[in-house]
């Protein structure tokens, strides 16, 4: 799935910097309206049989997947912004440690799963590197002010409903990289400021290089 991951990068990156503004527009209203149904199928085989615990679309996968096929739709810079952020960091660990606990290839768990993180990077991949989309300093402020509301939010609803969305209120029963970041709750205070430090580097390059002030 890595190699497919890497091959599918570059092909993306290759076909958005040879593509005019019409063909980008299409491409990315097909491609975003395909995440959508993929999310939408995925969300809907959750719901049944129902449980507060795990049925919620409160993951950030959720909020990545959904937020991916508008910015493919649409190419607003807010959805560019959280897309780049969340899936070069968020959704990349995933793809390195992912949570998967369900049946192998060829099962439609194990392709739904991989489908939805894919498309989240793939996306912010394709809108950087392919179509010449950047974040600025105001995306960074933004993404970081919903990722912690989203914390918030969700942390809460974790203690009332006895959940784990997000693994805020404990580490995934996976092998993943927040089993060196020290027990809960440290872990998450390391991982935040790992992950802001890295969304500054991430961001740095492109506002020294260009000098354009956001629109």
């Amino acid at each position: 799935m890595l190699a497919v991951f890497v091959i599918g990068a570059a092909l993306l990156v290759w076909l958005g910097r040879r593509q005019s503004e019409q063909q980008s527009r299409r491409f990315g209203r097909i491609v975003g309206a395909t995440t959508a149904a993929i999310y939408a199928g995925v969300f809907v085989y959750g719901l049944v049989p129902f449980d507060v615990r795990w049925s919620m679309p409160l993951h950030l996968t959720d909020l990545a997947t959904v937020v991916t096929a508008y910015a493919l739709w649409s190419q607003k810079h807010w959805a560019y912004a959280v897309t780049y952020y969340w899936g070069l960091v968020l959704s990349v660990q995933a793809l390195i440690s992912p949570a998967l606990t369900g049946p192998d290839f060829p099962h439609y768990r194990f392709l739904a799963f991989w489908a939805i993180h894919l498309l989240v990077v793939w996306t912010a991949i394709y809108l950087t590197w392919g179509r010449g989309m950047r974040p600025q300093w105001r995306s960074y402020r933004i993404v970081v002010s919903v990722t912690l509301a989203w914390v918030a939010l969700t942390m809460t609803f974790n203690s009332i409903a006895g959940s784990n969305y997000g693994f805020l209120n404990g580490k995934p029963s996976t092998a993943s990289l927040l089993d060196v970041l020290g027990p809960w709750p440290w872990y998450l205070v390391v991982a935040a400021v790992l992950v802001f430090t890295v969304w500054a580097a991430m961001t740095w390059p492109w506002t020294r290089t260009t000098g354009k002030v956001e629109p």
